[in-house]
């Protein structure tokens, strides 16, 4: 896995634990094209070789932004060819995010608006701190979300909530995106990192297999029928049992000891 990315700060806090830091705190945070090619290159790299990287923190550098969106000052005169090369980027950055075998926590920091905000959603779950505020700012841009928030929202707030967010442009309060279902908890800004951390922490100690194919299984659950999502559950099942992690589970819970799981 690359880890000399221009626009991305990589830091492997602990042996399973993988922070990712959105790293253009000049400019909030804002996704330029070089930060869509970097994004998809480490996604890209995490589905190929996770390394042994079982969870992943998305964050943003800075106290005040998590990502402001698109980069609107690398964007204004492009061309109408210049603008899809650049989209074009950031959906294959979105496609393989999605594709992921760890799960991701997003770190919201501070401001989330357009396409920051959608990188949210795209995450397994979100943790916030206070003073952060999410907007999906487009149609007040001329454009519309691209980045899956049409899809990602409804799932996470439910279809009439979604509407009202996304068609007023308007932001809405950390407090206001627990309430909805964006974010699963709200932190002091000096223990944000820190919650996100135990939660990962409680992750790694788990079955990596397990992890990934209950990732699988659960992301499948949002788009097809229940008896078709329950034979992808069994097929997801069926893939642990003849595993080294399974028979250690099962021995260490008789033993009375925690497991040492080898994600093998």
């Amino acid at each position: 896995m690359r880890t000399d990315f221009d626009t991305l700060e990589l830091d492997r806090v602990e042996d399973h634990v993988l922070v990712v830091t959105l790293n253009r705190p000049e400019r909030a945070n804002a996704m330029n094209t070089q930060m869509g090619l970097d994004l998809r290159d480490l996604w890209r790299d995490l589905y190929v070789d996770q390394e042994d990287v079982r969870c992943v923190i998305l964050t943003g550098a800075g106290e005040k932004a998590f990502c402001a969106g698109g980069d609107l000052k690398d964007r204004d005169g492009m061309t109408d060819a210049q603008w899809l090369h650049q989209h074009a980027i950031f959906e294959q950055a979105v496609t393989t995010m999605l594709d992921v075998p760890p799960p991701i926590i997003a770190a919201v920091n501070g401001v989330a608006y357009g396409g920051g905000c959608e990188f949210i959603l795209l995450a397994d779950f979100a943790y916030g701190a206070t003073n952060a505020r999410l907007a999906l700012t487009e149609v007040t841009l001329g454009i519309m979300p691209g980045a899956c928030a049409t899809q990602m929202l409804p799932r996470a707030v439910g279809i009439r909530r979604a509407k009202e967010f996304l068609l007023t442009g308007a932001p809405c309060s950390a407090a206001e995106a627990l309430e909805w279902g964006i974010l699963n908890k709200v932190c002091e800004p000096a223990k944000l990192m820190d919650e996100a951390l135990a939660t990962a922490r409680k992750i790694c100690a788990n079955a990596p297999i397990s992890i990934r194919q209950a990732k699988k299984s659960l992301n499948v659950a949002t788009q097809v029928d229940i008896r078709n999502g329950y034979m992808f559950e069994l097929e997801a099942y069926n893939r642990m049992v003849p595993t080294e992690d399974r028979l250690e589970g099962i021995r260490a819970f008789n033993e009375k000891r925690k497991p040492v799981y080898r994600g093998k």
